[in-house]
């Protein structure tokens, strides 16, 4: 007969976790079911279920009426025959009931001579959650999508975005001509393109204009409307 302090043992270990699938199943969605095995009585080994109308199962059930491909059987071979009383942990694993894949995991205890005693199982049924999500994918407008953006994935992109708008901007303004009324346009052409607000931009516009970078910024305080700052030499 087993040593007293084993069973008493045992015992407080099944005690708390019944208490913890109690707590537990009382906030856990519908579609996770927890119950606890005790291994010394097989014919009846559920002695704590949350969620049982998952699998069908109730506080008396038989071990054997367990899901598809469960490899809680697995382990529970593991842990009988490997030392050592620390618990042993198979996680994630996938089973079937009724022909819906369930996500499981399965920790099988063992006392302090090393012997398992308990099983707690864990089964997550995502059918429902992966349906409706489908269904919902299904509402969505074709046009929801967002339109694809260009994406500069590096400098030399950036560089080549950079004289493309500035040569454009100087096609436009009427390229060739040297008065200040064609470069001012250019240089709004190029605000309107973004170009001031990357670092260089001033520069590479005063290099194709044949300007300095203070005649850009006078320009530029000229379209906004404010006075034109006093010529500064280079």
């Amino acid at each position: 007969m087993r040593a007293a302090h084993i069973l008493r043992e045992r015992q407080i270990v099944l005690s708390t976790l019944k208490a913890a699938i109690a707590a537990i199943g009382s906030v856990a969605g519908r579609n996770m079911e927890i119950l606890l095995h005790d291994l010394d009585q097989p014919e009846q080994s559920v002695v704590a279920i949350a969620n049982g109308q998952l699998s069908g199962r109730v506080v008396g059930s038989p071990i054997l009426a367990a899901p598809e491909q469960d490899q809680g059987f697995k382990a529970l071979m593991q842990a009988a025959n490997q030392p050592g009383c620390e618990p042993v942990i198979l996680p994630d694993y996938p089973t079937l009931i009724k022909g819906r894949t369930l996500r499981s995991a399965t920790a099988i205890l063992r006392d302090s001579e090393g012997q398992p005693f308990a099983s707690l199982c864990i089964n997550v049924d995502n059918s429902g959650l992966d349906a409706a999500l489908a269904f919902l994918t299904q509402l969505q407008p074709v046009t929801a999508a967002p339109p694809a953006v260009a994406v500069v994935e590096d400098a030399a992109d950036m560089a080549l975005l950079m004289t493309q708008i500035i040569d454009s901007a100087l096609a436009s303004s009427g390229q060739g001509r040297l008065n200040k009324q064609a470069k001012v346009e250019a240089v709004r052409l190029m605000q309107e393109r973004g170009l001031f607000i990357v670092k260089g931009g001033v520069e590479k516009a005063a290099a194709a204009l044949g300007v300095t970078r203070y005649t850009v910024y006078n320009y530029l305080e000229q379209l906004r409307g404010e006075p034109t700052a006093a010529p500064r030499q280079p």
